[in-house]
């Protein structure tokens, strides 16, 4: 049997060369990829918190290891993303994320009301992704413009995040914290009405795009909620 990944010709953003059920097939694999990555995920930020094995992860040694290991993979699941190992590297990397997102997610737990935040930024996010996937399936107009804005909205949010780890300073945080939340729900929306419209034919990278904008929103929601909830 060939373990390549399906895909379909791609002729640009919005082509009507790609059928409706090529598209929903290849937006239904990505939810379920999207879905299934959520486990490794869990299971990273787990063993993270359980043994601690990022708590020495700060400054610019964790900033090295988050941007090695990340863009390392990336660059792995663009290789790979044509055949089934594709799948097996998608799932490493989420792994890897929940490993980086455990310092965080230990710090919040840690406070008296930890539970109660982890569990607030997870239904935050769960509602953005549902409204943006909503969107994306009633949208008609055609939201290829909006790219090139967002990628310049990343960057900036990513560099301004970098300069913040060796500032430190928690009201510089909290803005970029909210400038992700809007960007990165815009991503959402982006690449699922991509998907949508025919512009993307893989479901390993669709989904490699949906999940990276899912993490950074409930990170940046959780950053905001640990810097203001405090432990009263």
């Amino acid at each position: 049997m060939s373990d390549k990944i399906q895909t379909v010709p791609s002729y640009g953003y919005g082509s009507t060369a790609t059928s409706v059920a090529e598209r929903n097939k290849v937006l239904r694999n990505t939810y379920w990829l999207l879905a299934l990555s959520m486990i490794p995920t869990v299971l990273g930020a787990w063993v993270g918190v359980a043994t601690g094995i990022t708590q020495s992860l700060t400054g610019g040694l964790g900033l090295i290891v988050f941007l090695g290991g990340a863009f390392g993979f990336m660059y792995a699941i663009q290789k790979t993303k044509d055949s089934a190992a594709g799948v097996g590297v998608l799932l490493a990397f989420t792994f890897f994320m929940g490993l980086m997102l455990s310092r965080l997610l230990a710090a919040v737990l840690g406070m008296k009301n930890g539970t109660g935040v982890v569990m607030t930024a997870f239904g935050g996010t769960a509602a953005i992704f549902f409204v943006m996937a909503t969107l994306s399936s009633v949208i008609k107009r055609d939201l290829s413009g909006m790219g090139k804005w967002l990628f310049v909205g990343a960057l900036v949010i990513m560099v301004g995040a970098i300069i913040n780890v060796f500032v430190g300073s928690g009201p510089v945080m909290l803005v970029i914290s909210t400038l992700a939340i809007g960007v990165f729900s815009l991503f959402i929306l982006y690449d699922l009405k991509r998907i949508v419209d025919g512009g993307e034919t893989n479901y390993i990278t669709a989904t490699l795009g949906v999940y990276l904008s899912i993490f950074n929103v409930f990170q940046s929601l959780l950053m905001i909620l640990g810097i203001t909830s405090g432990d009263d």
